[in-house]
């Protein structure tokens, strides 16, 4: 089962259960899906990578609409954010810790050996791909910076 059938299996659970703001978000991911299957140019399917950099995007714009809503004093509606952005992580890979990181990227950079801060592009065009959906791309960012400078 791929991750849209899946998503529109799991709508018909949130119904049943009468779960309002799972069933909110899963709404929404089976929007911004339909979306890009329907894009121009496309070929009318969604791969499960294509779906996983979506529901990522997804949970970043989440969690950033929660950090203006509490920089604004505006809890309930942060709480609303941060719930829909749990909804979405139960559909994305387990995220890395920062040791697993660190191990991961040690390993890229000795693959492309890179030695300078200069060479930063290369690890990350490697990087983002090998970790996508695994890890936050300013976490990856901020991690190289750190590695290539010691």
């Amino acid at each position: 089962m791929d991750l849209f059938d899946k998503i529109s299996a799991d709508i018909k659970a949130a119904m049943l259960s009468r779960d309002k703001v799972r069933l909110e978000t899963l709404r929404g991911i089976k929007k911004e899906f339909i979306e890009a299957k329907t894009a121009k140019g496309g070929d009318g399917s969604l791969s499960d990578e294509a779906a996983l950099k979506i529901l990522a995007k997804m949970v970043k714009q989440r969690r950033e609409t929660a950090q203006i809503y509490d920089e604004q004093n505006r809890i309930d509606l942060r709480d609303n954010e941060l719930a829909e952005a749990a909804v979405i992580e139960e559909y994305l890979p387990k995220q890395l810790t920062d040791e697993e990181l660190t191990e991961e990227l040690k390993k890229i950079i000795a693959q492309v050996g890179a030695t300078s801060p200069k060479e930063m592009g290369k690890v990350m065009g490697v990087a983002s791909k090998a970790l996508s959906g695994r890890a936050d791309g300013k976490a990856i960012s901020a991690k190289v910076k750190e590695l290539l400078n010691n």
